[in-house]
């Protein structure tokens, strides 16, 4: 049975979050060419912050193509453009030689924390219309959508 064509009201939806996320996005890389030197790409920017989540042990290239969902190639290429920005560094397994780990230096570190600053100022400056209770009520809407509507927010 084919799905039903989406309504107006839908792929103008779907339009709508194109637009913001593309502003959220030019907002934040404004926010971030006041505190960095370099631009940094929103796969990089992900990147960054995968690797972060791996606080104990440092993860595998494989680990990160499978968390991006993409070929293994194209992490190489990241970890290239982050490691020449001294952002992340390439250490080997003591369990496995043949095995490559990625871990942040103080340099990602601390670009990880200026882009976690300037997603926040970005965000205060696409969400200033709104007042509090607007807030609310979008945070629960992108929580229900994030997160799926049976999962408690």
């Amino acid at each position: 049975m084919p799905s039903p064509e989406p309504t107006v009201s839908t792929t103008n939806l779907a339009e709508q979050l194109v637009r913001l996320t593309r502003r959220m996005h030019r907002a934040q890389k404004h926010h971030l060419e006041q505190h960095l030197d370099i631009a940094f790409t929103p796969a990089q920017s992900r990147l960054l912050r995968i690797v972060d989540h791996y606080r104990d042990t440092p993860p595998r290239m494989a680990d990160l193509a499978e968390r991006l969902e993409v070929v293994p190639r194209a992490v190489t290429t990241l970890v290239d453009a982050l490691e020449a920005h001294g952002a992340v560094r390439r250490v080997p397994d003591p369990a496995n030689r043949r095995v490559v780990r990625i871990e942040l230096t103080d340099t990602g570190r601390s670009t990880l924390r200026a882009l976690r600053s300037a997603r926040r100022a970005a965000a205060e400056e696409i969400l200033a219309p709104l007042n509090a209770d607007q807030r609310e009520v979008l945070g629960d809407l992108l929580s229900t959508l994030v997160d799926g509507p049976d999962r408690p927010h």
